[in-house]
């Protein structure tokens, strides 16, 4: 059985797919990018700033699943320029407890959508 998560306090999919689906208790999240949800615009100043923005973003699907970031288990990270990865963890780290982090990789791709710099997607666990 599946339901698809959706809220308003998150950008809406760019394409033919959900913001979340819940399986059973897990929370599938597709990638979420640094659009401010209250201007509609990109937040590209700097990377720090963009990558806040992605994890409000993604903080808003895991709270319309009644879920926090305590239940994540699994975050795939997506960065334009691994000289970012410090800065990127730095905000990343702040939203969970070091020692209940969920598993993670992080690779450096091409190109995103939108051409920003970070893009995040999540599981999480109820």
């Amino acid at each position: 059985m599946k339901k698809i998560i959706t809220t308003s306090k998150a950008p809406a999919p760019l394409g033919p797919y959900n913001q979340a689906v819940l399986s059973n208790d897990t929370l599938y999240m597709s990638g979420q990018i640094g659009i401010n949800i209250n201007t509609g615009e990109m937040v590209l100043d700097d990377i720090k700033s963009e990558t806040t923005q992605v994890m409000q973003n993604l903080k808003a699907v895991l709270e319309a699943a009644d879920m926090t970031f305590e239940n994540v288990v699994k975050t795939s990270i997506f960065i334009s320029n691994m000289d970012d990865f410090v800065l990127i963890n730095e905000v990343y780290g702040s939203y969970f407890n070091e020692n209940t982090a969920p598993a993670r990789e992080t690779v450096q791709v091409a190109r995103l959508p939108k051409d920003v710099n970070v893009e995040i997607s999540m599981i999480a666990v109820k």
